[in-house]
């Protein structure tokens, strides 16, 4: 047996509304998320230089902090409010906040970062972090050798050996 239901045709506009809602909410949330600046990396010996584009964005509006193995930079592209005389008014502009974090292949000395910011295009310089280079280092027996033999003693003329 079958039961019949009076048809409520709000209902039914409720529904399709929670379910444009739905759709619009995550159309919006993926448009904003899914941009983040295009980037450079190159190196030479000493330095890595990281570009970013970053058009239409102030450097007020933009946060940079490097660490020794990736870069961060997150900002905000601010909406202007702008109204034609006519009343018609598109925008294919990207506004909202962004972050990206770019992973760098070595450390870096991150309190040494230059930086630069112009025409839409961040310019970091990021010297690598030179590798310590081991010295050789003698070593004192206790009673072995006196200390004046050990002064006195000269480094080995190459330090391939002891790497």
């Amino acid at each position: 047996m079958m039961t019949l239901t009076r048809w409520n045709p709000w209902q039914e506009m409720e529904t399709v509304r929670r379910q444009m809602d739905q759709l619009f909410g995550e159309m919006t949330a993926t448009r904003e998320a899914d941009w983040t600046p295009a980037i450079e990396l190159s190196s030479n010996d000493t330095e890595y230089t990281l570009r970013a584009q970053l058009p239409g964005i102030d450097a007020n509006d933009l946060d940079i902090q490097v660490g020794r193995k990736a870069v961060a930079i997150a900002g905000e592209h601010k909406y202007e409010n702008k109204i034609e005389e006519n009343g018609f008014f598109r925008s294919e502009f990207r506004y909202g906040k962004f972050q990206r974090v770019i992973p760098l292949p070595t450390e870096v000395q991150n309190d040494q970062v230059k930086a630069d910011f112009k025409d839409g295009i961040l310019t970091l310089t990021l010297p690598r972090l030179q590798a310590v280079k081991p010295s050789v280092v003698k070593v004192n027996l206790t009673g072995a050798v006196p200390q004046e033999t050990l002064e006195a003693a000269e480094e080995p003329k190459t330090e391939d050996a002891w790497q």
